[in-house]
């Protein structure tokens, strides 16, 4: 494993980070599935402890990932640890049986007191806004509430977590503003709609944090056209078949380098995420031990050559792709 800086912050991070939304469970709100099925906890336990074993420091998570069960499996099997470092996010809120938010200051600070209950922690090391867009940052409230946070010691840094497809209106608010210390943005080899700026954000000391780099799994090259996902996992109604059967096909250039590099397509890809400087950290999902061995072996540095390869495919037979799973939501 090797470890970075979090842009201008003290903090260190493994490069490959845990991912730990699967593990909250297969949580529905109303007919919205919020989690990726059922988990069970012995395993996420266990999935835990082996990424601690292969390096892993890196923890992000947030309070609807299981509705608070993810933060409190993390606090029991890292309470202590103080070579850790644990990142949750705020404002994704159920209510009244429906998917809402809540970025006001009277909840963000109620919710961080929550999150760190659970997560057996006096402060939290990063608290992010969980898809705080414009309008919300332009009215201020919540990024009162965050100064504030830190300014109590709640927290040590804070920063926001972009939307999955259009990140760049929130991402530049915050750098204009000088505002935050790290950006959560989606990267893959689908979806690159983000690494301008990345690029842009990582020349200014933002730490950057990848997430979503399989893509849901569609890049591990497991799924066939017969796959089927349970009603209280998320990709039932987003990784369809025509979504695999699309990507299968737009991917074959890609992984073309598994051959050349010795590599497994999930190590190709998120050594293409890594391969990038002004990444701190790449967050893939972990929700079993054999998953932490898989994501944090293999890793290697991508000629340039090759990285402007899965940037040109992003120019060209990827874009349809990225909006047929837009349209899924």
């Amino acid at each position: 494993m090797q470890y970075r800086k979090f842009g201008n912050t003290d903090l260190t991070v493994s490069e490959v980070g845990f991912g730990a939304w699967a593990i909250g469970g297969g949580d529905m709100v109303g007919e919205t599935a919020i989690g990726w099925g059922a988990t069970d906890d012995s395993t996420s336990k266990e999935a835990i402890k082996a990424a601690l074993d292969n390096g892993i420091t890196f923890f992000d998570t947030a309070d609807i990932y299981g509705l608070g069960h993810s933060e409190s499996l993390l606090g029991e099997m890292l309470n202590g640890n103080k070579d850790v470092v644990i990142a949750t996010k705020v404002g994704n809120v159920a209510r009244n049986n429906q998917f809402t938010t809540d970025y006001t200051k009277d909840y963000i600070l109620l919710a961080c007191e929550e999150s760190l209950k659970r997560l057996k922690k006096d402060v939290i090391d990063y608290y992010q806004l969980h898809s705080a867009r414009v309008p919300q940052l332009q009215q201020g409230d919540c990024i009162e509430a965050m100064q504030l946070l830190q300014q109590q010691g709640k927290i040590r840094y804070w920063g926001l977590s972009l939307n999955t497809f259009y990140p760049d209106a929130e991402g530049d608010y915050l750098m204009e503003n000088k505002l935050g210390y790290g950006l959560q943005v989606v990267l893959n080899i689908i979806n690159q709609k983000g690494l301008a700026l990345i690029k842009k954000a990582g020349a200014k000391g933002y730490g950057i944090i990848a997430r979503m780099p399989l893509q849901f799994g569609l890049l591990t090259g497991k799924f066939t056209e017969q796959t089927t996902f349970e009603p209280n996992d998320h990709r039932n109604k987003r990784l369809t078949k025509d979504v695999i059967q699309n990507s299968t096909e737009a991917l074959q250039p890609v992984w073309a380098l598994c051959e050349k590099y010795n590599i497994s397509k999930t190590a190709l890809a998120l050594s293409y995420i890594l391969s990038y400087e002004e990444v701190s950290t790449v967050i893939p999902g972990i929700r079993t031990k054999e998953q932490a061995l898989t994501n944090t072996n293999g890793i290697k540095k991508l000629d340039e050559k090759d990285s402007a390869l899965i940037e040109s495919l992003n120019e060209n037979s990827f874009q349809q792709l990225l909006k047929l799973i837009e349209s899924k939501g």
